[in-house]
């Protein structure tokens, strides 16, 4: 295997040499040595809670081929392996991250985007690897230390690369995607998140317009045409002088999607690139996946990848974690299906999953069943925001629901009587209702931001499952 990194290019990187010869090959590059691989490079990261200076000694433990760590503790440090001494070990990682992209013939698409990104970034890894070979960003590395992680763990000979861009601060993109340095930049959709932190729509759009500022000379923008502030977005292309391509319903759309229709293991999807119709399937439901799954087409194909090709891995595609995950759960009288949406939410969001819930089929005597916990960051208008979904829960033929925070108690009051089934302050204190109520054929749909914990929530009627899979193995 060729090393990720030769100790030339680290010491032209660092402009510095280890404290020591190294004596294992770099094939990796970590910040975490709960995850650390032997022949890593390991950083030590000073976070909000952790140093990873404390955790040097153990990084080594488990085969680290280097560190890199502050200078001032460089040299007690040292004792435990080949250290590379930086004034900050941060900013040294994104030293290492320019250098993978200087030395990159990768053609690169970013995304960011209120909602979807993660999904749009996990769909161009499953169409783009198909085409040749493919480096992303894991899980949700999108932020000031997940981008240039992803960046230096990117091999010289990847010949596409995937990056999630994210921020909640205006100012948080543009240095980001100049690290980047996207062929293709792909915004999913614009919505009222972080509005506490930004203001108004528009200064979101102009956040999220930030990610054109890396874009190489020649780039392409691919933008949701259906979507809020899409000519505001479409003026900051075109300033850029960058050729702007579209997903969406319109005939105006380089990528149309004509129409998705539900399948039990996915969707089929029907959609037209540039007047050319595509018939695919897609291994999540949802309006709103076969969109993002179009625009993601869109992308692909003008980093030049075959689509036709492409296009058949994302039948394999699956909803992620916390992002449209359906798994069963056993009931006093059979089954119930949870939709696992808690790993964040917004209003855009959460009338997704409010219509992706609408259009399942519950089984006899089953239920629409919505539990809904808080979505933050609204600022001051946040629980009328709240209450203006009760629309969605009746439009898309939600039978009960389950809410949890402050926020959301005014949805619940707002909400028919009939549907109103338990309401909790905490999220812990929801897990038992839910247990109680549930029963064969019911689909429940668990959704909202990260902060007001609707995860455990998941995670509890998950290991309620593995219990009674324990208990009828023992039997």
């Amino acid at each position: 295997m060729k090393a990720l990194w030769t100790q030339s290019e680290l010491r032209d990187a660092f402009a510095a040499n280890p404290s020591e010869r190294l004596d294992a090959t770099v094939n990796g590059v970590s910040i975490d040595t709960r995850t650390l691989q032997a022949g890593d490079l390991f950083f030590a990261i000073k976070g909000d809670t952790q140093d990873g200076h404390d955790y040097v000694a153990r990084a080594f433990e488990a085969g680290a081929a280097a560190a890199v760590v502050a200078r001032g503790r460089a040299a007690s440090l040292a004792a435990f392996g080949p250290v590379y001494a930086a004034n900050d070990t941060l900013n040294a990682m994104e030293r290492l991250g320019i250098a993978a992209r200087s030395r990159s013939k990768a053609r690169i698409v970013a995304v960011t985007g209120s909602v979807g990104k993660t999904t749009v970034k996990e769909m161009l890894r499953a169409l783009l690897s198909d085409c040749g070979s493919t480096h992303a960003s894991r899980a949700s590395y999108n932020n000031h230390w997940g981008v240039p992680l992803t960046l230096a763990r990117m091999p010289a000979n990847a010949e596409f690369g995937v990056f999630e861009i994210g921020m909640n601060h205006a100012g948080e993109i543009a240095p980001l995607t100049r690290m980047v340095r996207p062929d293709v930049a792909l915004i999913t959709t614009i919505a009222p998140v972080h509005i506490e932190h930004l203001g108004p729509i528009e200064a979101i759009a102009d956040a999220k317009a930030e990610i054109f500022l890396g874009l190489e000379p020649g780039g392409i923008v691919v933008l949701n045409r259906d979507g809020a502030q899409f000519e505001r977005l479409a003026d900051a292309a075109l300033a850029r002088r960058a050729r702007t391509l579209t997903f969406g319903a319109s005939e105006e759309c380089n990528g149309r999607l004509i129409e998705a229709i539900d399948t039990e293991r996915g969707s089929r999807v029907h959609a037209r690139l540039f007047g050319r119709d595509m018939h695919f399937d897609l291994g999540a439901p949802g309006l709103h996946m076969a969109q993002n799954a179009v625009g993601a087409l869109l992308a692909a194909r003008a980093l030049g990848a075959d689509v036709d090709h492409g296009a058949a891995a994302l039948a394999r595609f699956s909803a992620q974690k916390g992002r449209g995950e359906r798994f069963s759960i056993p009931t006093a009288d059979g089954t119930a299906t949870i939709i696992d949406e808690s790993y964040n939410a917004n209003p855009a969001s959460m009338r997704a999953a409010l219509a992706l819930l609408g259009a399942t089929r519950p089984g006899p005597n089953g239920r629409r069943i919505a539990v809904i916990g808080d979505m933050l960051e609204l600022g001051p208008d946040g629980a009328a925001m709240h209450a203006q979904l009760v629309d969605d829960l009746i439009s898309n033929s939600v039978d009960l629901l389950f809410g949890a925070g402050a926020l959301t108690r005014a949805l619940f009051d707002a909400a028919p009587a009939s549907m109103r089934a338990a309401w909790t302050e905490r999220s812990s204190e929801l897990t038992p209702e839910i247990t109680r109520t549930l029963r064969n054929g019911d689909v429940a749909m668990i959704k909202g931001s990260f902060g007001s914990r609707m995860g455990p929530v998941v995670a509890a009627l998950r290991e309620q499952l593995a219990h009674v899979q324990d208990w009828d193995a023992q039997c």
